[in-house]
């Protein structure tokens, strides 16, 4: 028999910790070591135990969450799923959290707490397992990730892509587990004149007109949550609304975007395979693949038909993924045409841009 994933819950509730530990002591394949009303009883319950995955409360008293994680991840780093009440506000600290290096989150519910964490239960446990098989990665000493995102984006040369180019190419990006900060890594170096970027993020309702919001505050292009029938325009970048299905479609020589409530696809909503689906239908051989760290498959079999519809794909690397699952998956079904580390993807994509733009310049 393998071993049991071994877990730590820190929330300051009793019933939650109660109930999370009754969720997680159902499963075949883990356990609950031990539960903690605030952060100070957990650093020393993780010194003792040594568990594979924590679960923490954001809101606590001595030391809040992300104060606690911020030290736990420069000290000693190891996988955490956040569990954060589904507020603006709560948004706003989960993406802190997920900045500072927790692998995933679960939005807890305010109201009827035992039968919403019960409804989560699955979500919960499945969050579980992929932060015990993650690659987590040590914070800086003091972190100052906006601060660098900053500087990078102000690095980054503005000029060069042409416009006409930048009007007929569409780039289409995927993610999940690990990949709020894989898209900020890309997007932070997407110079002005960039095509327009779709973005797919698994993200629930909620989260995704924060994250938006955080990337355009950091980015020289402009970046929003797509809305129903927009134009997708050049020097934009369009994430999914959580909880719905994105994709673009044409409207004469303009793309526009798709925004709906139909089902669930490979069990996502948002789903990287219905955006993909429609770069391969829509786009062809003028779409831009990126697919990043995620858990799963979701999107690897509509990138194979982007490829075969001409599409350039760029997958990343396992060594720079915090779950190397949908790119594997991608690079499985052939639709990789590059397959770098993550600070190699958007240089590698802004140059085979540039090379394009100038291979017009010289056709003119």
């Amino acid at each position: 028999m393998s071993k049991k994933i071994r877990v730590v819950v820190v929330d300051d509730s009793a019933l939650v910790r109660s109930l999370l530990s009754e969720i997680i002591n159902r499963q075949h394949d883990m356990e609950c070591i031990g539960t903690a009303n605030d952060p100070l009883v957990a650093r020393e319950m993780i010194r003792e135990l040594n568990p594979d995955v924590i679960t923490l409360d954001v809101e606590m008293p001595r030391m809040d969450g992300i104060d606690f994680l911020g030290r736990l991840m420069r000290l000693r780093p190891m996988p955490v799923v956040m569990i954060s009440t589904l507020t603006e506000q709560g948004a706003e600290v989960t993406l802190r959290a997920l900045e500072l290096g927790a692998v995933d989150f679960v939005a807890k519910p305010r109201v009827g707490v035992t039968s919403g964490l019960n409804d989560l239960a699955g979500q919960i446990v499945d969050k579980i397992r992929v932060a015990a098989v993650a690659q987590v990665r040590r914070a800086p000493a003091r972190d100052h990730s906006a601060n660098a995102a900053a500087s990078s984006h102000a690095s980054t040369p503005a000029a060069g892509l042409l416009g006409r180019l930048s009007t007929e190419k569409v780039i289409f990006i995927g993610a999940s587990t690990g990949g709020t900060e894989a898209i900020k890594e890309i997007l932070v170096h997407m110079p002005a004149d960039s095509p327009a970027i779709v973005i797919t993020q698994h993200m629930p309702a909620g989260f995704t007109t924060s994250f938006a919001a955080r990337l355009n505050g950091l980015c020289q292009i402009t970046v929003k949550e797509a809305v129903n029938g927009e134009r997708i325009l050049p020097g934009h970048a369009y994430i999914a609304p959580g909880g719905r299905q994105f994709h673009i479609s044409r409207s004469g020589a303009n793309y526009v975007a798709v925004v709906d409530d139909s089902p669930p696809v490979n069990r996502h909503k948002p789903s990287v395979e219905v955006l993909f689906k429609s770069a391969a239908a829509m786009v062809g051989r003028n779409a831009y693949g990126v697919m990043l760290t995620g858990m799963g498959n979701d999107g690897a079999a509509a990138m194979r038909e982007m490829k075969d519809a001409g599409s350039y794909n760029y997958v990343q690397d396992e060594a720079s993924c915090i779950v190397f699952g949908m790119p594997r998956e991608a690079i499985a079904h052939g639709a990789a045409d590059e397959v770098l580390p993550l600070n190699q993807i958007a240089p590698a994509l802004v140059a085979r841009l540039r090379s394009h733009s100038d291979k017009v310049m010289h056709r003119i």
